[in-house]
């Protein structure tokens, strides 16, 4: 459309068209109301805490996951000892009582020796720490007042990506700072926090904001701010904040017990991604993938094997493996669920009886064997030494990944010293037992293949089989040998 140089009617007409056809600018919402109506309700939290080395506390390099809280800001060295020092922390919380029980991170308090509320009429009290979390960085703490502003619980279960959501809390110690901005998403799922559901948002969320409330337009506590991702340990971006549910549910049971328990199967998990998708003969990527079961658990005596495919949990579709964590953890202990899994290519109905998730997940005796070399897939192998065993719960199978050549094990990512424990579905027992497997795939197809890292949980990786080698005849495993 060319209106450059209209005038009179004709600029008139321009300008109508260009307003029907141009999208309208969304107006940020007027938050004045909103902050009068929620602040009275936050809290500012300081602690002390011992450090026993001096010294400033280790940084954590470009791209980390970094809490906003105060921690490692020292204040002061008073009453310090040679040997020791204090170091005073900031973070942020709310009220969810009238009695004085108030909501943060448990990374905010964690080895504090005090702990220091101060209310938004400047009243300050000492607070007891009724109890903390570290699988979700929730904690409770109680101070000795009555009649407070309590905050109002929402639902972040009814957050939608792209709504607008607004932060109270003390960036750098200045008191009931005010941000806001919009959902990025929700499920999101970090490194080494299984049972959190995060919130994404780009709310400004910098040290000291840790614990603070989240809330949506209605007034009502959506979330607890607890992470950013930054490159320099300040806002760049991207917030992530514990959901509600989560945080009352928790602070529910540290309140009634002092304490947490969590449902538990038994299993270690992955995402499904394309190639893994088609190894397994799926119809698209979804679901969780076992790649782990341990021994004796609720998992191993429902039947769930290595290589099935979750879809389904207690009627709730399993879409990303991220999600499974946290729907087991909130089930009630005892209970028995139903959960669908792909084996095969055929959907399997399984009920499975959950209990609690230990502290220490059992693990399985150490295992000796022959040392005999194998090839295949571009790969040496050798018989798994006894403290490799003793590491995880491979049992009475597994090998040892020696030598990784050019090859589709390479391209999949498979790596020297990796513990390889199934084939296209078949447990490996020996170096003997791979190289006849191995040798018997079926070329041109994808297989999926489970390896395990020091350090690290099992893992499917999928594995194309070359073209190029002449066809062989593919043996048919054992059915008593598959799974896990």
């Amino acid at each position: 459309m060319r209106c450059a140089g209209a005038v009179g009617a004709r600029s008139v007409l321009c300008g109508l068209l260009l307003a029907a056809v141009l999208p309208a600018r969304a107006a940020a919402p007027e938050f004045a109301a909103l902050v009068r109506g929620t602040r009275d309700a936050v809290v500012n939290i300081s602690t002390i805490r011992k450090i026993e080395r001096p010294g400033t506390e280790p940084s954590q390099g470009p791209g980390v996951l970094r809490s906003p809280s105060g921690g490692g800001m020292p204040r002061g060295l008073a009453g310090s000892v040679p040997g020791s020092r204090e170091v005073r922390s900031l973070g942020s919380g709310f009220i969810i009582s009238p009695d004085g029980y108030i909501l943060t991170d448990y990374h905010v308090v964690k080895g504090a020796q005090q702990v220091l509320v101060r209310l938004i009429d400047r009243r300050e009290f000492k607070a007891r720490v009724i109890g903390g979390d570290r699988r979700s960085d929730i904690a409770l703490l109680k101070i000795d007042a009555d009649h407070l502003p309590a905050a109002r619980i929402g639902r972040s279960a009814d957050l939608e990506v792209g709504q607008w959501v607004l932060a109270i809390g003390s960036p750098f110690g200045f008191d009931y700072s005010v941000t806001a901005g919009i959902v990025s998403a929700t499920g999101r799922s970090l490194a080494r926090e299984h049972y959190v559901p995060f919130i994404q948002t780009d709310v400004a969320t910098n040290p000291g904001d840790s614990g603070g409330p989240l809330f949506n337009l209605k007034g009502e506590v959506v979330g607890v701010s607890a992470r950013i991702y930054t490159v320099n340990g300040g806002y760049q971006g991207v917030s992530f904040a514990i959901p509600i549910e989560v945080a009352m549910n928790i602070a529910g049971q540290l309140r009634a017990t002092g304490h947490v328990t969590r449902g538990w199967l038994g299993v270690v998990i992955q995402d499904v991604n394309e190639e893994l998708a088609r190894s397994f003969g799926l119809s698209r990527p979804e679901g969780a993938l076992v790649a782990r079961v341990l021994p004796g658990t609720p998992a191993a005596r429902a039947g769930i094997r290595v290589g099935d495919v979750i879809v389904d949990y207690d009627g709730h579709a399993v879409v990303r493996s991220a999600k499974l964590p946290s729907m087991v953890g909130f089930t009630k202990i005892g209970s028995r669920v139903p959960v669908t899994v792909i084996r095969d290519g055929k959907s399997l109905l399984l009920r499975v009886r959950i209990a609690a998730l230990p502290d220490r997940p059992r693990m399985a005796a150490a295992h000796r064997g022959r040392v005999i070399p194998a090839h295949g897939l571009g790969i040496a192998v050798t018989t798994l030494p006894a403290q490799r065993m003793a590491a995880g719960d491979e049992r009475d199978h597994g090998v040892l990944v020696t030598a990784v050549g050019a090859g589709p094990a390479l391209r999949a990512g498979v790596r020297r010293g990796d513990v390889l424990l199934m084939i296209d579905g078949v447990p490996i027992k020996d170096p003997k037992q791979f190289a006849r497997i191995s040798a018997a795939l079926p070329r041109g197809a994808i297989v999926p293949v489970l390896v395990r890292r020091h350090g690290e949980s099992a893992l499917f990786l999928a594995v194309p089989i070359s073209k190029r080698d002449s066809p062989q005849r593919r043996s048919t495993p054992d059915p008593g040998h598959r799974g896990g």
